[in-house]
């Protein structure tokens, strides 16, 4: 029966950090795939509690509450309750969000998000916000990581905004120099290998001469799960062969099922 599975025969490399690869790796398995675990990266949580006094101080005072990643609403979220005990101390604040897995995960709170942009970019999230009309003096609170950027909060800025932003996990590269599963991809490679976040794709392009493919092996196509994630592919020379038609695993799934499958 395994043999009619679309992915059966094709290793299939996913690069998230090592506590968050099983929930693709199970979804790759079981449609067949050998799957080969490549932890680029690193995500830890990382708030600052002088910062994270100063933001609560003035929690009622915030208009929205923006998140970039599912990273940032489960830290978030930690704090919340180790403090507070009770989500519903958010009040009336509204929810913006980048993504579809940052939705979920928001969902998941029985959150109602009130602006979340088709595409999964900051400049998105930013003109879908600004299209709201609510910027004007409005008290913005960003929660990102580490390796975020600053286009959102200038773009709200600009329009303006206050936004006040609060670091609540870090993003770290992993080095595989020494890992067996580096060891052999660049043995055997892979048929695909798949990208969901920039940072990943960043690990990957400074650790090229760790992932360096030797001769007998299988060139992948690489796969990315959203847009800014394949801007930053084509930025780094990563050739993108396919993307995630939304921004979630389960797309990037599919896409890849329609580009490999059998």
């Amino acid at each position: 029966m395994s043999s009619v599975l679309p992915l059966n025969g094709r290793r299939i490399a996913v690069t998230r950090a090592r506590d968050q690869a099983p929930e693709l790796a199970v979804k790759l398995t079981a449609l067949g795939a050998e799957v080969i675990e490549l932890p680029l990266i690193s995500i830890t949580k990382e708030v600052s509690n002088d910062a994270l006094a100063d933001v609560f101080l003035e929690f009622g005072s915030y208009d929205w509450l923006v998140f970039t990643s599912p990273n940032g609403v489960r830290y978030f979220f930690e704090e919340i309750r180790r403090i507070f005990d009770d989500i519903r101390s958010l009040g009336l604040i509204r929810f913006a969000c980048i993504g579809e897995a940052t939705a979920e995960a928001i969902r998941a709170l029985h959150l109602k998000i009130e602006c979340q942009p088709k595409i999964a970019t900051a400049e998105a999230l930013a003109e879908a916000l600004i299209a709201t009309g609510s910027l004007d003096h409005a008290k913005i609170l960003v929660v990102a990581g580490s390796l975020s950027r600053d286009d959102l909060v200038d773009k709200l800025t600009a329009a303006r905004a206050i936004v006040d932003t609060l670091q609540v996990y870090k993003t770290e590269q992993t080095d595989l120099s020494g890992s067996p599963a580096a060891a052999d991809f660049r043995a055997r490679g892979a048929d695909a290998i798949l990208f969901a976040s920039s940072s990943a794709v960043q690990s990957f392009a400074d650790q090229a001469a760790a992932l360096k493919l030797g001769k007998d092996a299988i060139s992948p196509l690489a796969g990315s799960i959203g847009p800014q994630t394949g801007a930053t592919m084509k930025e780094l020379g990563v050739p993108v062969g396919f993307s995630a038609k939304t921004p979630s695993l389960d797309s990037l799934v599919e896409s890849l099922v329609k580009k490999l499958g059998k």
